[in-house]
Parts: structure tokens; C-alpha cells; sequence
């Protein structure tokens, strides 16, 4: 049984990927990355060594690099930014790390300082020099704080001498080896002057050129990590000196002639901050990147749920994966998860884009809370494609085997999920005001298909947790602040989760009204329906206590869940069509193309017989 040939013009599925991938705005923020992935060198390569595919990693760069545009005015714009990131992850994890680095993390940090657009950035515009940024140290992770790296100020020549003072300050895991060409980095460390510590800023450090590393400069590769290959590095400086104009300088930290430091802001922890401040676009980069894998998973999943037969109910008849509900069921799930997060993320890079100043604190730590939440559900999602497909999807060549273990490196970059929803928590306890008790109303007469009701219990969900954090805090020990935060955390972390699925839900339900196509307007309710029974299953006895659901709501959730999956299953090849994954990928992969791995012809030893042949238990 061949995949069934969906056209991707048909209006459905058409109207999903408007919605899906930013409407009037798809092809200047995805048209030109989708293109680029669909060209024959981002085909799959087997049998790499990691120096190879790291080294094809920085090919790829180059290519993308031509792709862009200006690269300053990529590295202004969030949305093409994100964009990028969604369509490069499935394809090549590498790249995806190398590209978020040179143009979020380096140029993003240079042009946000005074000078940026003043400098001379050919360069690193013409990827010449290749940038990469240097904050984590091998004992300081989310620490940053506590990091040791100083520059210290040298009045005779005007310039910094750049010391790594123990071997703990090493910086850990940038890209700093000889791979991809000459580096220059933008180095985070304390900026001191006349021995009082001032703040840590960035520092612009050229790495190498043709000859290898410059004077000063210490590089160990790191030992070979999970996911796609990245040449990740223990980088060191022994009194690298740095000119003047190597400090990058803005509001937060301008250093005067004679040494003084002139700031807007009165506390170094705030100057750290600010220096590191792309930070957060990378949350939403990382976040983008694992979006990406999930709907290729889905669709590689999907596609393979529809080709590949087992044996039916009668004799001699085969039916596919896709017709039992225990197959297609999972599926469904997470394709539900994978729209909201895709909504969820389209939603923040906006607010991010256009937020304001006094919005700053809000915007961040609801980025910092969805980079948690969507990169977490992309591995459960790209993990459960891998296990749909059997011993299919273990193959690499099926573009699923990498994956769970590409977005391993997301749920860490740019701060480890779990420390950043502690920190979000820990704000949001009493400085988060959610649903009032109330609002959702009485619960009698309510149904479960009704979307208001389901999503007013989500928020009754987040609330409940809330207010158990406010009281766990209160009633702590006294005098013990790790004690009160003990008895605290695992209440504020289940509001946190609250929050994230029901910010999800929002941006779903928008994205559902905005629908014009009938059809597709059923679709987006009833995809949007079966996400927030999902999210609510395991919060039921809850709302049964505090009189939000009635028994009869409790008994009916199996069914109600069961009906929309069964309304839904038939679509599940147009729900993926809108995913939009360029045909020039799906025919590289095998079982999104109706074939498999070890399914050409097979030469038979010892019959001499030729045939086509699918290896027992390949399901």
C-alpha cells in the first residue's frame, strides 16, 4: 500500500500551514530555510565519522550563510531567526548548534552593544571568521554569576590582558577548535580595574586564524557527546591581550579614559544580565530547533503509519498501522502537543519582538518557561515517533534516531530546563496572579466538548497549585530559607507546568479562531479539544475537590477523549501535510516514501532467489 498521495495546495492543509507558519509573513521568515534544507546537500550521509560531519556541519553554515541575506539584519529579527532554527534541526543538529551560536550568540551580542553596527563586521558576515561565544565554565554552568574569567584592565596600553585564573574557569564546551576555519569569540568574563571587580561584560577575542590558534590561547577538545557532532572545546587564555575597543560597551557599562566605570545600572548582577542578553533569543532559538524535529518525527511517523501492513482480521487481508486506535491514538496526542507548542512559540517570539522595556522581566521568564516546557515534550514526542516506527526508526537513515538525542542538547543550552522553571517558580508564587477563584463557574451543565470550560480548568489547575505554593512557603521552617523553598518547590514546579500548557491552550484557541476554512476551523477546535483533555487526565481529582468537575465530568473524560480521537484519525495525513516538510526530505527517508531500510533487493544465499525482502520482526 503506497502513502496516499495528499497534494499540498489542498485547501486544508493549506490553510493549517498558514496558520502553523506565521501567515502573510511564511515566506520571508521559513521560505528561503525550507528551500535550503530541500537542496541535495542536506541529504542524509551515512557512515561519517564525527570530524567529518562536523566539518560538513561548517559546509553547511557556509551554505546557509549564502541563504540569508544580510546576516546583520538575520541577527536582528527573531522571527527569521526561530524560522531557521525550525528548519535546520531536523536535518542537521551540528548545524543548528553552529548556526544559533555565529548568529544569535555572537553577532547578536556585538550588534546590541554601542558600536555594533560600527564595527567592521565583513568578516564574520562572510563567515571569513567564524563567531562563537564563550560564557559557561567548566564549574560554572547556570552559575554564571560565579564565573571566574577576568579581564583585567592595563592603563600603560589602554587594552585588557584576558586570564583564565583556575583550571575550574576554563570555558566549556564553546566551538573553539581549528575545525570551520580562523574563530574570533565573544568572551564573557569580570571586567577589573585597579583590582575592584566591576561586572562581567563581553569582550571581543580573536581564537585563531590559518595557523592555528593564536598566542595565549589554550584548546582541548571535549570528548565526543550524544546528537550530531560539534567540535566543543575546554578554552583557556593565558594574558591574552585585548585591545581597547575588544570590551563591548552600552548603557549597562561604558569604561572611561581614566578607568571609570560609567553604568545605568547599580549592581553587577544586572550588568551580567544585560551582557549576556541574548540569552534569551536563544531559549527561543533552542526552542524552535526541537519544534522543528517534532513535526518532522510526526511526519515521518505518520507517513510510515499508512504504509506499513500487518496482517488483518480476516485471512489474507493486511491493513495498515494507522487503522488501530492504540497506533494512531499516540499520534494524535502528540500531534495535539505539537500544534500548541507551535502556537505557544509563534506567540512569544511576537511578544518578544515587539515587548517593551518594563516588560523585559515577564517576557523573559515566559520564555524561559515555554523553552522548558517545548523542549521537554519534543523529546517525549520524538521519542514516541522512534518507538511507532519500531526497528525502522532505530535506523538513522529514517531521520528519527537522532533526534531524541539532538534535543537532549536543547533541553540544556541556554540554561538547564529544570534550574529555569525553579527560578520561574520562585517569582511566580506570589509574583504571578493567575485565575481568581470563581471564574471558571459552576460546573454543572458544562460539557467536556466545550472549549471555554476546558480551558477555565486549566487555569483552575495552575491556581490550585498556585495556592498550595503560597501555603507551603508560609507554614516552612522559619530561619531556613533552602528549608521553605524545600517544602516549596514541588508545588511551584506544578504551577509552572500549569502555566505553560494553559499559555499553550490560549495561543491555540487564537490560532483556531482565526481559521476561515470551515474545515479546517473543525480540525484546529478538535486537535485543540484533544490537547486539553490530555493536559487535564492527571489533574481530575483536584478539580473534583474543589467542586470544578462533577463525577459524571470524571467518568465521561475516557469517552470524550476516545471521540475526538476517532473524529480526528481519518486526518492525520492532512494534519502532517501542513507540517509543510519540503518533498525533496521526505524522499531521502525511506519510510516517509513508502519504502523502508533493507527493503531493495536481497540476494538470497542460499537459494539463489532474488526478492524483495522485509526482515522478520523489522516492525
Amino acid at each position: 500500500m503506497a502513502v496516499p498521495a495528499h497534494i499540498k495546495t489542498h485547501p486544508v492543509a493549506d490553510e493549517l500551514a498558514q496558520l502553523l507558519f506565521e501567515g502573510a509573513d511564511r515566506e520571508r521568515v521559513h521560505g528561503a530555510w525550507r528551500r535550503l534544507v530541500s537542496g541535495k546537500e542536506f541529504a542524509y550521509r551515512p557512515g561519517l565519522p564525527p570530524e567529518e560531519r562536523t566539518a560538513l556541519s561548517y559546509e553547511r553554515l557556509r551554505l546557509l550563510n549564502d541563504a540569508a541575506g544580510d546576516p546583520v539584519e538575520l541577527a536582528a529579527d527573531p522571527y527569521r531567526l526561530a524560522g531557521l532554527h525550525e528548519w535546520t534541526g531536523p536535518v542537521d543538529g551540528g548545524l543548528t548548534t553552529l548556526a544559533s551560536i555565529h548568529y544569535n550568540l555572537f553577532l547578536g551580542s556585538v550588534l546590541d552593544h554601542d558600536d555594533g553596527r560600527d564595527r567592521d563586521l565583513s568578516a564574520f558576515t562572510s563567515l571569513r571568521r567564524t563567531g562563537t561565544f564563550l560564557c559557561t565554565e567548566l564549574e560554572h554552568g547556570n552559575d554564571v554569576a560565579s564565573m571566574e574569567t577576568v579581564a583585567v584592565f592595563d592603563r600603560t596600553t589602554g587594552g585588557f590582558h584576558l586570564t583564565t585564573p583556575t583550571p575550574g574557569a576554563r570555558k566549556f564546551m564553546p566551538n573553539t577548535s581549528l575545525t570551520g576555519g580562523p574563530k574570533t569569540a565573544v568572551v564573557a568574563a569580570h571586567l577589573v580595574v585597579d583590582g575592584e571587580d566591576q561586572g562581567t561584560f563581553l569582550f571581543l577575542t580573536p581564537l585563531s586564524d590559518e595557523n592555528g590558534h593564536l598566542p595565549g590561547v589554550r584548546v582541548r577538545p571535549l570528548p565526543q557527546r550524544t546528537g550530531t557532532p560539534v567540535d566543543h572545546c575546554l578554552t583557556s587564555f593565558d594574558r591574552v591581550w585585548l585591545p581597547r575597543e575588544a570590551l563591548l560597551e552600552a548603557e549597562h557599562g561604558r569604561l572611561g579614559a581614566d578607568g571609570t566605570l560609567a553604568s545605568t545600572l547599580g549592581n553587577r548582577r544586572k550588568r551580567l544580565l544585560r551582557s549576556i542578553n541574548r540569552v534569551t533569543m536563544g531559549k527561543l532559538c533552542m526552542s524552535a530547533g526541537t519544534l522543528g524535529m517534532s513535526r518532522a518525527a510526526l511526519t515521518i511517523a505518520v507517513r510510515y503509519a499508512h504504509s506499513r501492513l500487518l496482517s488483518g482480521p480476516k485471512a489474507g487481508e493486511r491493513v495498515p498501522l494507522a487503522a488501530h486506535r492504540s497506533h494512531h491514538g499516540r499520534l494524535l496526542h502528540a500531534l495535539a502537543t505539537a500544534y500548541a507548542m507551535t502556537f505557544l512559540h509563534r506567540s512569544l517570539v511576537s511578544r518578544f519582538a515587539a515587548h517593551a522595556d518594563e516588560e523585559r522581566g515577564e517576557v523573559e521568564r515566559e520564555v524561559a518557561v515555554a523553552k522548558g516546557w517545548i523542549t521537554w515534550q519534543a523529546r517525549a514526542i520524538t521519542t514516541e515517533c522512534r518507538e511507532r516506527c519500531g526497528a525502522q526508526g532505530l535506523f538513522p537513515a529514517n531521520g528519527l534516531a537522532d533526534l531524541p538525542l539532538n534535543i537532549e542538547g536543547g533541553i540544556t543550552a541556554e540554561g538547564d530546563n529544570l534550574v529555569i522553571w525553579v527560578k520561574a517558580a520562585s517569582e511566580m508564587v506570589f509574583g504571578h496572579q493567575g485565575v481568581r477563584a470563581g471564574e471558571s463557574g459552576d460546573p454543572e451543565g458544562r460539557e467536556l466538548t466545550e472549549l471555554p470550560f476546558l480551558r477555565d480548568l486549566l487555569a483552575e489547575t495552575e491556581r490550585i497549585w498556585q495556592d498550595r505554593a503560597r501555603t507551603a512557603l508560609r507554614e516552612g521552617p522559619s530561619g531556613d530559607p533552602v528549608g521553605r523553598w524545600n517544602v516549596t518547590s514541588e508545588a511551584a514546579l506544578e504551577m509552572v507546568s500549569a502555566h505553560a500548557r494553559l499559555q499553550a491552550a490560549d495561543a491555540f484557541l487564537a490560532a483556531a479562531a482565526r481559521a476561515r476554512n470551515p474545515r479546517a476551523g473543525f480540525l484546529m477546535r478538535s486537535l485543540c479539544r484533544l490537547f486539553l483533555l490530555r493536559q487535564l487526565g492527571e489533574h481530575t481529582g483536584d478539580l473534583l475537590a474543589e467542586g470544578r468537575l462533577t463525577p459524571d465530568h470524571v467518568r465521561a473524560l475516557p469517552k470524550a477523549v476516545d471521540t475526538v480521537v476517532a473524529e480526528l484519525a481519518p486526518h492525520l495525513m492532512t494534519l502532517v501535510d501542513a507540517f509543510d516538510l519540503p518533498a525533496e526530505v521526505l524522499s531521502g527517508i525511506p519510510i516517509a516514501s513508502g519504502g523502508s531500510v533493507g527493503g531493495d533487493e536481497v540476494e538470497w544465499e542460499e537459494t539463489g532467489v532474488r526478492a524483495g525482502v522485509v526482515v522478520a520482526g523489522s516492525r
